[in-house]
């Protein structure tokens, strides 16, 4: 891309982590940089330098996509005059507990942050996508969302939630040549999984090791360019054979 052809990913959910990871991948691919995130500019604020870092621009947002009101406020104003080529819903919080223990509220935070964020955040700039004929939708789910994992209820549900969402948006968007895909993770080395127990979970992993966000970030990043231009509807697992 050059600059007077640079096109915008949108990332929510960008500033750390996974999120962090598919900007400066994207930047690395000439993409111009929106990153949201919900409450730590700090964390934004790191994601901007490192995305600038790769000679493109980059500006933050700071809304809980968990609120309508607050996100579509925000996201029409920073695309009012053009739209993003590329959204990636990288948000997601966990809050685990078995079933039978689990609060009302834990069930409530993690699905209104996971998936009614998706809703929140896509709807506000999906007409004017649309009116493009182009772009790309990139939904980061979880092999939670695909096989279940005891304890993650409520995570599991939002994430093959987001699958099923991004699925029935593929069917109503690809005519307008718009693409949409699912990219879903299995456990990979962030600060969201830093204190999961390695000696249980890596006994269920054929590679039996963790993945990183450089392993995560370049499908993304793939998913957005002119390579995957034919790939629509899809699932992807990143995730070392957990689910197969």
């Amino acid at each position: 891309m050059t600059d007077t052809t640079r096109q915008t990913a949108l990332v929510i959910g960008g500033s750390r982590g996974i999120g962090r990871g598919i900007a400066v991948e994207l930047a690395r691919h000439g993409f111009d940089i929106c990153v949201t995130c919900r409450a730590n500019q700090a964390a934004a604020d790191e994601t901007r330098r490192q995305v600038e870092a790769e000679g493109v621009r980059c500006d933050t947002l700071l809304f809980d996509m968990a609120d309508s009101r607050a996100s579509k406020d925000a996201l029409d104003k920073r695309f009012e005059t053009m739209p993003p080529f590329c959204v990636v819903y990288c948000a997601g919080i966990a809050r685990d507990n078995l079933m039978m223990w689990m609060s009302q509220d834990e069930w409530r935070d993690v699905t209104r942050t996971n998936l009614d964020g998706f809703f929140n955040t896509i709807q506000p700039v999906l007409f004017n996508m649309m009116a493009a004929r182009a772009g790309r939708v990139i939904v980061i789910s979880s092999v939670s969302g695909q096989i279940g994992q005891a304890g993650q209820v409520n995570y599991s549900a939002s994430k093959a939630g987001l699958i099923g969402a991004a699925k029935a948006l593929a069917r109503e968007v690809g005519p307008r040549g718009i693409l949409v895909n699912v990219i879903a993770p299995g456990v990979i080395e962030t600060d969201m999984t830093a204190d999961l127990p390695k000696e249980k979970i890596l006994p269920m992993i054929p590679l039996k090791r963790f993945g990183t966000v450089d392993e995560v970030a370049p499908l993304a990043a793939f998913l957005a360019g002119p390579g995957g231009a034919y790939i629509h509807g899809q699932v992807i697992g990143v995730n070392g054979g957990l689910a197969m």
